[in-house]
């Protein structure tokens, strides 16, 4: 968030959390970005903040109850409030638990034995949900607005253009079963807990191969879990790839160092199409 959204975002959060009985004197910032994910102390309760007109909260509300109640490992709402979005002055709060970080990080076979528990009670769930080829034409949307990626050079820009389409055709083509997915299990939406890697984060839950999953996590995750395609895997990362290059590309990105990220996943893709 903009620094002045964001210093209206916390007062909102500790104001929601007093109004519940939870005492919120202080704030920790724990992630800032379209969310403000928030520590509250003393009560040690997680508020996150969207703002209202760009937010999802009763289907994350929801989706988060529903996996929890299934046995999933996933981050649980905080159980001292009622479990829905709070809306005040322009912004959506919902409470979650905090879980302090346990020592050490989660290993590739952890994340991937967590990642099956959690695919396999979302397949179990039936839950509107875009399918993952959604991003690839909102990316495709993007690289044809010139002005909306000014920086993009045109050779570039039709190499992103070509990867996405060419990529999510051969993915289609391969026909691999499509589920409810998590959407973006990267590390930063996992949390090593005393309890194991638990997921949080469901604004991007979409359907589609199990891969797309997979393509967010580190590369070693993906040898421990269990019956993989691994040239679909291999697909599912470039395309992955492809669509965040993109967004580095926007003049809006706000994410750090984004423009340099952006020129490094670019020299990757040429280097899987041999334009090196």
């Amino acid at each position: 968030m903009h620094a002045s959204e964001g210093v209206r975002a916390v007062a909102v959060a500790r104001s929601v959390a007093a109004s519940l009985g939870l005492t919120a004197d202080e704030a920790a910032v724990l992630h800032d970005s379209n969310k403000l994910t928030l520590r509250l102390l003393p009560a040690d309760t997680l508020a996150r903040v969207a703002p209202a007109d760009d937010q999802v909260a009763e289907f994350e509300v929801g989706l988060a109850r529903r996996l929890t109640e299934a046995g999933c490992p996933v981050g649980a709402l905080d159980p001292r409030v009622e479990p829905r979005g709070y809306e005040r002055d322009g912004f959506v709060v919902t409470l979650w638990r905090y879980y302090a970080p346990a020592a050490g990080e989660v290993t590739p076979a952890a994340f991937a034995a967590a990642l099956a528990r959690l695919h396999a009670g979302m397949r179990a769930l039936d839950v509107p949900a875009p399918r993952y080829t959604e991003r690839v034409e909102r990316a495709l949307r993007f690289l044809a607005d010139h002005a909306r990626t000014p920086g993009l050079a045109p050779a570039d820009r039709a190499l992103l253009q070509e990867t996405l389409r060419s990529t999510a055709e051969w993915i289609a083509a391969r026909g691999a079963p499509e589920q409810l997915l998590h959407g973006e299990p990267h590390p930063g939406n996992v949390l090593a807990t005393a309890q194991g890697p638990l997921f949080i984060d469901w604004e991007t839950c979409c359907r589609g191969p199990a891969e797309f999953d997979l393509a967010h996590a580190p590369e070693e995750v993906g040898a421990h879990y269990p019956g993989v395609d691994v040239e679909l895997l291999r697909r599912c990362r470039l395309l992955v790839l492809a669509v965040i290059t993109v967004w580095r590309w926007d003049r809006e990105d706000l994410f750090p160092d984004g423009r340099r990220m952006g020129e490094e996943w670019l020299a990757r893709i040429r280097a899987a199409a041999g334009r090196e």
